[in-house]
């Protein structure tokens, strides 16, 4: 399974509900970036993304984007083939 990285705040619902789909699809392990306690990533989030709102998520080398991109990709039934290629 491809590794998963989600750049978060501490009071997120959005980020909360990534989270929950990504584990209830097999995910065992989200590495979480807290940009509200480190403000540098942020500034790093902002130069991969382009975006600053959280969540920022990626699966392996690919930018899913936030939560609604998430969900929307789950729906098309694009987010357990990207979890599990490689």
């Amino acid at each position: 399974m491809q590794a998963v990285k989600m750049y978060t705040t501490a009071v997120c619902p959005y980020c909360v509900q990534a989270k929950r789909l990504l584990l209830s699809r097999g995910v065992a392990q989200i590495e979480e970036v807290r940009v509200d306690a480190q403000p540098q990533e942020r500034m790093k989030m902002m130069e991969l993304t382009g975006r600053r709102t959280v969540p920022q998520i990626f699966i392996g080398e690919t930018h899913v984007g936030g939560c609604d991109d998430l969900m929307a990709l789950d729906a098309k039934g694009g987010l357990l083939p990207l979890l599990n290629a490689g």
